[in-house]
């Protein structure tokens, strides 16, 4: 019997503020009516949509979160599925929450952020002695302050605290947030050579590798086999995995197999928000490994999930079972 899933990291409470245009600086807008408050960060979106996937599912939440408002809210939102083990999360400091301007005129997004609780996550808060899991997500690299500090031997506490799972049995899996260029090749390498899936979006893919995946036309498609080898190359155990609003790419690190997949055809007037789709793609890919699925059949689950969240404002509002995410891939693909 498999035993489960774990999911690490960043734990937010988002709360998002419709504006008519974002202003220069100096310059005054209005916050307009329907201002929300959401669950946000790698743990909660990911978490979530893994249990709307499959209510059997057994799934742990770890990371560190106040014992304040913003912190039972999360708990609170959480709690809604049973099969989420809660014991392990921590309470020290204050929450971390991000303030989301939401521009209506361009349907663009500027986060202000407030790193709070997710800076104290670090390798004590997880007891993988007594962690019964198969997998261990952690998200976001680059956004954990004590995990992305250097470490003599392994490069990184990140590192490290991978390497441990690892001697233990687990597998891992990591995902990138799209921060300052600066610090991803010394922070994002090191945690690869201690990594079974590495998932993440083109943003991160490039700024990890040097190779140039966008220009002003899209995705530049001889380039994809590039990155996905070097990001090998860097250590990661059995798949690569790069997500882009055009499709989803991967590599089998073992067999060498590559597989591109474009995203789905959806309607005019689908998409409702974006702010959930790459934790979501991410989410599908993770239970495609988890039950041993193929390369190409993760990727598919994958672009599903994206596209079943797009649906919905919420970044998990719109996630679905496991069934019902895959009738909508066969129906829009």
């Amino acid at each position: 019997m498999r035993k489960g899933i774990a999911v690490a990291g960043n734990m937010v409470v988002d709360t998002i503020y419709p504006i008519e245009h974002y202003p220069k600086s100096g310059d005054l807008t209005s916050i307009e009516d329907n201002i929300t408050k959401a669950t946000g960060g790698a743990v909660c979106n990911v978490i979530i949509d893994l249990a709307k996937l499959d209510e059997t599912l057994p799934l742990t939440a770890l990371g560190v979160i106040g014992n304040d408002d913003n912190g039972r809210f999360i708990e609170e939102n959480l709690s809604n599925y049973k099969h989420i083990d809660l014991s392990q999360i921590a309470h020290d400091g204050t929450t971390s929450f991000t303030v989301v301007m939401s521009d209506k005129t361009s349907k663009q997004r500027t986060f202000f952020h407030y790193r709070g609780a997710n800076a104290n996550f670090a390798e004590k808060h997880i007891d993988l002695d007594h962690l019964d899991i198969d997998l261990l997500h952690i998200g976001y690299i680059l956004l954990l302050d004590e995990l992305d500090k250097p470490d003599k031997e392994y490069g990184t506490k990140m590192a490290r605290l991978l390497a441990s799972a690892q001697r233990r049995g687990i597998k891992t899996s990591i995902d990138v947030v799209s921060g300052s260029e600066e610090f991803f090749k010394t922070i994002v390498p090191p945690s690869l050579k201690h990594t079974n899936y590495c998932i993440i979006n083109e943003i991160e893919a490039e700024r990890t590798t040097g190779i140039t995946l966008r220009d002003g036309s899209g995705m530049i498609d001889e380039n994809i086999a590039l990155a996905l080898t070097a990001l090998k190359n860097m250590g990661v155990l059995e798949w690569v995995v790069i997500h882009a609003p055009e499709g989803g790419y991967g590599l089998n690190c073992q067999t060498g197999e590559i597989v591109l997949k474009q995203s789905l055809c959806l309607p005019e007037g689908y998409i409702k928000g974006a702010n959930g789709a790459g934790d979501a793609f991410c989410s599908g890919v993770l239970y495609g490994a988890y039950f041993e699925k193929s390369l190409s059949e993760a990727i598919e689950v994958g672009i599903a999930c994206a596209a079943c969240s797009l649906s919905e404002p919420g970044a998990s509002e719109g996630m679905r079972n496991y069934g019902e995410v895959m009738q909508l891939y066969e129906k829009m693909k």
